[in-house]
């Protein structure tokens, strides 16, 4: 196959044949194809975009690079969750164990975070001695016994998305929807789950900034998943402001064990709750979630989680000895607390990274004292700095300068769920 005629087909806006998607992804992850051919091919791709048809092929191309887990003998239905991530976004780790206790089994490869938005993978490591290197086998055994496991994506797994994700960012193709969508739709497809709930975040704080462009992600994701055999719905949810108090590792720990005991952020509940009856719903599992909550089957479930992945769920949590509070310059209503700023502050902390290998700071983050809708008055805290390296707080407060606003009168709540996609 001659690869220039893709490029051209592509180039002047033409359709890609099955045969050809196969052709690339295949030669692409095998380092066949010259690098420059392939990254002017990609932006081909970036600027005219796939039709349906062209990104379904991609996506199962780049699931058929690899393995894909068999989840057939787990004699459960299969359900997982994928968000698109934001500031306090910790979501998971009280969700996954709230379905799993009402009989689903849930299948959670994670990633870690970069930039501004966390990663499952580096909260979890938060609790000593938690294993996030499953082998398949160990995943599979532990949705027998225990109904849910966080762990990382074994290499086997989609191998063409890893290149091509590292790919698009040194070329500048990563914000494009169609790659986006294969990117997140081909792990999930190869994790070998029947169903799953995409939460997609909207606002200053997520990757998405605004209503239109993630809805037409979450449509694009949703149809990609339908279209595999994999059930697929989406909520897109807020991300104007941090989602529950906690910003940061352990602290996001800590607060999904609260809401794990039926307790927690209003909004962390809240979203939670609304995640799985979703998931529960596609499982084909008619139990209120709310009363797992609240009565300690969720809770029970996470320790029978995080024993099993070699982590001491009675450890007392590390948290930051020195602290620093940000205070409110008058008194008022927060009519704004900018999830982005927090999440960039919390970042220079040292609870995020710029590269994949970076280390990060367990401990290192921002309580939202005060959130928006809250009365302060002035010299109240607002927001209290955890920190791990004191080097780290003068650029760390520098991120926070216009970071919230405080008015006479309080606005109306913002909806934590904007809209569902089916």
């Amino acid at each position: 196959m001659n690869f220039i005629d893709l490029i051209r087909i592509k180039r002047d806006g033409g359709v890609l044949s099955d045969e050809q998607i196969r052709w690339f992804i295949n030669a692409f992850t095998k380092n066949e194809i010259p690098d420059e051919q392939a990254g002017s091919f990609i932006m081909t791709v970036f600027f005219n975009g796939l039709n349906n048809q062209e990104l379904n092929t991609w996506t199962d191309a780049m699931v058929k690079s690899g393995e894909r887990l068999d989840l057939t003998s787990v004699g459960k239905p299969t359900v997982d969750k994928h968000s698109t991530g934001g500031v306090g976004d910790k979501i998971s780790l009280p969700l996954n164990p709230l379905v799993a206790s009402l009989g689903a089994a849930v299948p959670q490869l994670s990633g870690r975070g970069l930039g501004v938005t966390g990663g499952t993978l580096d909260k979890m490591e938060s609790i000593p001695g938690f294993n996030i290197l499953l082998t398949n086998e160990q995943m599979i055994s532990q949705l027998k016994t225990v109904g849910v496991f966080v762990t990382a994506a074994g290499v086997g797994l989609a191998p063409a998305d890893r290149k091509m994700y590292s790919f698009r960012d040194v070329i500048g193709a990563v914000e494009c929807i169609p790659l986006i969508a294969s990117s997140i739709m081909s792990k999930k497809i190869a994790e070998g789950t029947a169903s799953l709930v995409l939460d997609v975040k909207v606002g200053s704080g997520a990757f998405m900034k605004n209503l239109s462009s993630a809805k037409q992600l979450a449509e694009t994701m949703v149809k990609i998943g339908n279209a595999a055999g994999v059930k697929t719905v989406a909520l897109l949810t807020q991300m104007e402001t941090p989602l529950g108090r906690a910003v940061g590792n352990v602290l996001e720990v800590i607060e999904s064990i609260e809401i794990l005991q039926g307790k927690g952020p209003a909004d962390v509940r809240e979203l939670t709750l609304a995640l799985a009856k979703e998931m529960l719903e596609l499982a084909g599992i008619n139990e209120d979630p709310t009363k797992a909550l609240d009565d300690g089957r969720a809770y029970a479930t996470w320790i029978e989680m995080v024993k099993a992945q070699g982590g001491d769920p009675n450890v007392k949590l590390p948290v930051a000895d020195k602290k620093e509070m940000i205070v409110a310059n008058k008194s008022g209503y927060i009519t704004k607390l900018d999830a982005y700023a927090v999440g960039l502050s919390a970042w220079r902390l040292g609870a995020g990274r710029v590269k994949k290998e970076d280390d990060v700071s367990k401990i290192a983050g921002i309580i939202c004292v005060a959130k928006e809708g809250d009365f302060v008055e002035e010299g109240q805290p607002i927001l209290e700095l955890h920190i791990d390296d004191e080097s780290r707080l003068k650029s760390a407060k520098e991120a926070l300068q216009d970071a919230f606003e405080i008015s006479p009168e309080a606005l109306e709540p913002r909806k934590i769920v904007i809209e569902r996609i089916a």
